[in-house]
């Protein structure tokens, strides 16, 4: 479902300016600093950049930086970008653009890179996105920068902005989607935002110069070139993942999805023998794939149109759409419980703070602080799986080996890690650390929902109550490993050990 192009601009509600600078009529070109949506398809912010490019006659430059000083940077997290770079020096060879990826070899070493481009800018146009350390970022450049700065949502098929508030249950939250999410449907981004004939055949365009000063100072990585990342100051404890990153992997991952994982998604993503869930989170995490798009080619898939939209909001996971049960059900992850995540980190700055949770779970695990801990292991325990859960020991290998947990395992696993530690707020913490060091898609809004879920956010007070865990929903390895098959799971993942009825349930 390709929307026809659009000859002026992006939706108004995807649009925010950063600072109330004026536009640099003497400017050179367009300035793309590409921060989040790392993709040149399916891209608003790459689309608000070539429009402006087209309305001022300048060609544009797309500025693409990985830092390396933020929190958590590791070969892992460095591999994944650095392949993405990679697939958009390719997407971005064309007339008129000038792609210009760098690499910060030191910590600070960048500082003052972003200025010195947008000395020669007639507008820079950038990524909103609202986690992590990007939103300070963007209002730090805001402040700093003589020209005008935009920020584009691209995050989710409903702008940030077209809530007022955070919701705080996937019901509401879905209802309100229900609600005002079919015109946002007409409003998707361009597939390919280069190929508009007024930017692919403008005569006026000129290969965009970059300051000389500036490449020698700052210089543009090597597009193609292996990158020796043992020369970085990161985490090379941390070794790169198995799962490729970059556009052209995130195409191949969602064409074998559609083709084999779709038709298993509803009676399978649950369970971890069989895997048949999209994998697609770490691509749209680093903005290698677009929600955008995943929507689209799977409601062409499915031979869906918008007219079979259900004609009143019911807050039910199924129905809705019109669609496939197997098209429902992805798309209640994709679009529900992902954009409640950003919702959440929109509208609540302490979104990542353990006084977020809803006041009932704060209540509830205060209650069970001082109760009796089975077991309990201290972070390099967990860091390392040395649980007596064989279970949960996969789940952790396959997060510091793969970068990913299971969807359904990811669940039992913070639950677990909760049941374990000292306290609800050292859980927390510890969560929030192995996750965002070792996930490929943690540091993510819809990263925080998942360990948050485990201590009572989006959910409700369940009985009967027990210890530790007060009210907060309760999970174990044995009624997992009932409800689900994880034997071929466990001999993936499970190293030497071997499950047992009595580990597993304790």
């Amino acid at each position: 479902m390709q929307p026809p192009a659009r000859a002026v601009d992006i939706p108004v509600l995807r649009l925010r300016a950063v600072n109330a600078k004026p536009l640099r009529a003497e400017g050179q070109y367009v300035l793309y600093w590409m921060i989040a949506a790392r993709r040149a398809r399916w891209n608003f912010a790459l689309e608000r950049a070539s429009h402006q490019a087209i309305n001022l006659r300048l060609p544009l430059v797309v500025f693409e930086p990985l830092r390396c000083g933020y929190r958590w940077a590791s070969d892992r997290l460095h591999r994944f970008v650095i392949e993405g770079m990679r697939d958009n020096a390719a997407a971005f060879a064309r007339p008129g653009v000038a792609y210009y990826p760098y690499l910060e070899p030191q910590p600070g070493a960048g500082k003052g890179l972003l200025a010195a481009l947008a000395e020669r800018a007639a507008v820079v146009v950038t990524d909103d996105f609202p986690a992590f350390f990007l939103p300070n970022m963007i209002a730090a450049a805001g402040r700093a920068l003589d020209v005008r700065l935009e920020a584009v949502d691209s995050n989710g098929l409903a702008p940030l902005r077209v809530a007022d508030r955070a919701f705080t249950m996937a019901h509401s939250f879905r209802r309100f989607l229900q609600k005002t999410l079919r015109p946002h449907l007409d409003e998707f981004p361009l597939a390919d935002p280069l190929a508009v004939a007024e930017f692919a055949r403008a005569s006026w365009l000129r290969a965009p110069a970059i300051d000389p000063q500036i490449l020698a100072r700052w210089p543009r990585a090597p597009a193609g070139a292996a990158i020796d990342l043992t020369a970085f100051p990161i985490d090379h404890g941390v070794a790169p993942s198995s799962i490729a990153g970059g556009a052209v992997a995130a195409e191949r991952r969602w064409r074998d999805f559609l083709r084999d994982g779709l038709a298993r998604y509803v009676d399978q993503r649950n369970e971890p023998d069989a895997d048949a869930t999209s994998g697609l989170s770490p691509y749209l995490h680093f903005g290698h794939f677009s929600p955008h798009q995943a929507f689209s080619e799977l409601m062409a898939h499915v031979g869906w149109s918008p007219d079979q939209v259900a004609a009143r909001p019911n807050g039910k996971r199924a129905g809705w759409w019109g669609a496939t049960a197997a098209a429902e059900a992805f798309l209640d992850e994709l679009i529900t419980w992902r954009e409640l995540g950003y919702n959440m980190c929109a509208h609540a700055p302490d979104y990542d703070q353990y006084e977020s949770l809803p006041a009932w779970a704060q209540k509830t695990l205060a209650d069970h602080a001082r109760d009796p801990r089975p077991a309990p292991r201290d972070f390099d325990q967990l860091e390392r799986a040395e649980s007596y859960d064989p279970l949960w020991n996969a789940a952790q290998r396959q997060l510091t080996g793969e970068g990913r947990i299971h969807n359904y395992l990811r669940m039992l696993w913070g639950k677990k890690i909760l049941e374990w530690s000292p306290s609800p707020r050292e859980a927390l913490a510890a969560m929030i650390e192995l996750n965002n060091k070792y996930a490929l898609d943690g540091r993510d809004p819809n990263s925080y929902s998942g360990i948050f879920w485990t201590l009572g956010r989006y959910d409700r007070a369940w009985g009967p109550e027990r210890p530790i865990f007060g009210k907060v929903r309760y999970m174990t390895s044995e009624n997992t490993a009932r409800k689900w098959r994880v034997r071929e799971y466990l001999a993936r993942y499970g190293g030497s050990e071997q499950p047992s009825q009595r580990s597993a349930a304790r």
